[in-house]
């Protein structure tokens, strides 16, 4: 799977699970509070009764009052009465907090149940019930939201499964197409480019007129454009899975032929060539190390500007390209590895050459960075541990 591949599936994953994640949490939510309301339900018809044994207790403690003056009490519930002034009378309430605008609701651990009176029994107006909360009723809601999010989060692991495959399927299937055009490419490319390259190198360059020579040169510019592209190709369509053969090797040696290779180019463009180069020695295999270069080196001088320059240096455990070309925005920059990703659709190409240099690069764990201003050019640094080389 693609880098963008997988980008667009995290992406897609990441809200369609955060979209579940809240829409579970609002169904839990309403659920419990529907039996935390079933709950009250019971509760106040088991109060209500309270309430009116407490209001037969009032009326003769009122009736025999003050023969009688010892406020009643109940084992099962706790009581307050308070007058039409909201002033309390008497209270055995465990909790003080009293609403009276309420019916029956929860404060702390405990529940009040509200109750007018229509007769003022000593003064009073409010008489409040209270009974402990019952936490057992909690346990079960608890099990059952966490038997049922169990069974919706496979359920809905499974759909987004089926849902992602379907979101990445016009995707994937339009870079396999992209991939089947560039492997047939690859092999038609292959002969005629190859007979160019030859024809080119035995042509005596130094015996033709200047214009046929300019003629000539713009010749070989266009197929060394080509054949960068071609091995690009070549190495996607048939190489890329191929065992590497890591060796020693002199990078700065290997970074002069490649420099001396796109020399054409960097004419072609009147491009000005600033390189310190210093030995060093760097373990990897050949092949693979002349695709970072050649597509680090094609880039700089494909988006430079005309006259500008390219500015190559190499120090142990770090190479530097550097261009003086259009540059880049931040955003376009996050998504500069991408395959068969473009930003300017003047130069050809088909977005290869940087996702073949970031496989190779976490390949062998080496790091790669791109610094990039809009208008001022690019520079891609390239680090490796020192005891790899």
């Amino acid at each position: 799977m693609l880098r963008s591949e997988r980008k667009s599936l995290r992406r897609f994953l990441f809200l369609y699970s955060l979209l579940m994640f809240g829409l579970f949490v609002l169904g839990s939510t309403l659920y419990y509070r529907n039996q935390e309301q079933l709950m009250l339900l019971r509760t106040k018809s088991r109060m209500m009764e309270y309430a009116t044994e407490q209001i037969h207790r009032l009326r003769r403690l009122h009736e025999h009052f003050p023969k009688e003056n010892r406020y009643p009490r109940d084992e099962r519930f706790r009581s307050a009465i308070y007058d039409l002034e909201h002033v309390r009378i008497f209270s055995t309430l465990r909790n003080p907090h009293v609403d009276f605008l309420g019916d029956i609701y929860t404060v702390g651990d405990v529940i009040h149940y509200v109750k007018v009176l229509d007769l003022y029994y000593l003064g009073a107006k409010y008489l409040f019930i209270e009974v402990p909360r019952d936490h057992s009723w909690m346990n079960g809601v608890w099990r059952r939201i966490l038997l049922t999010g169990a069974v919706l989060g496979l359920v809905l692991a499974l759909l987004g499964y089926y849902l992602a495959r379907l979101f990445v399927r016009p995707m994937r299937q339009s870079i396999r197409l992209l991939d089947d055009f560039i492997h047939d490419t690859t092999h038609e490319l292959n002969t005629p480019l190859s007979s160019i390259l030859a024809n080119i190198e035995m042509i005596d360059a130094a015996s033709m007129p200047p214009e046929d020579r300019r003629r000539l040169e713009r010749i070989g510019v266009a197929a060394r454009t080509v054949s960068t592209l071609y091995e690009d190709l070549k190495f996607v369509t048939l190489e890329r899975h191929r065992p590497t053969r890591d060796e020693n090797l002199d990078l700065d040696r290997l970074l002069g032929e490649r420099l001396d290779y796109f020399d054409l180019l960097l004419r072609s463009k009147n491009l000005k060539l600033e390189s310190h180069i210093q030995p060093v020695t760097i373990r990897a295999d050949r092949r693979l190390l002349a695709r970072v270069l050649d597509n680090l080196l094609s880039n700089a001088v494909k988006y430079n500007r005309r006259g500008g320059t390219l500015q190559v240096s190499l120090t142990p455990g770090e190479l530097r390209v550097a261009d003086t070309g259009g540059g880049m925005e931040p955003e376009e920059v996050e998504q500069i590895f991408e395959r068969y990703r473009r930003f300017n659709d003047t130069e050809g190409g088909f977005g290869l050459g940087l996702d073949i240099v970031k496989g190779i690069v976490d390949h062998y764990g080496w790091k790669i960075e791109v610094h990039s201003q809009k208008g001022k050019g690019t520079e891609v640094i390239l680090r490796w541990e020192a005891n790899r080389e």
